[in-house]
């Protein structure tokens, strides 16, 4: 299933890893383990935040996503399933023949 994840990463704990040189590598392997359909980076809510969309394939999939986030960089993590426009479009027929 496609599914959204917004990670917002702790300041203090970001700052220290971006400091010592150690954030590029932990994205690079993180979004190399998640191989998500696209991923964005910015401020949100006050916050040094990445919106990943990725395929959730099975639930059990969850601590292998989100701890490393945890763990290294304090985060809070959203994630809910989201849709391309062809995918609402699809769901609109589904929707309009039922």
């Amino acid at each position: 299933m496609r599914t959204m994840l917004v990670i917002h990463m702790d300041t203090q704990k970001a700052s220290r890893m971006i400091d010592n040189n150690e954030m590029a590598q932990f994205m690079q392997s993180a979004l190399e383990r998640l191989r998500p359909e696209a991923a964005y980076f910015g401020p949100h809510g006050g916050a040094r935040t990445a919106f990943v969309v990725i395929d959730l394939e099975e639930p059990s999939q969850l601590p292998s996503i989100t701890e490393p986030f945890f763990s290294q960089l304090g985060a809070t993590i959203e994630m809910f399933p989201v849709m391309t426009a062809d995918d609402v479009r699809t769901g609109l027929q589904q929707l309009a023949s039922s």
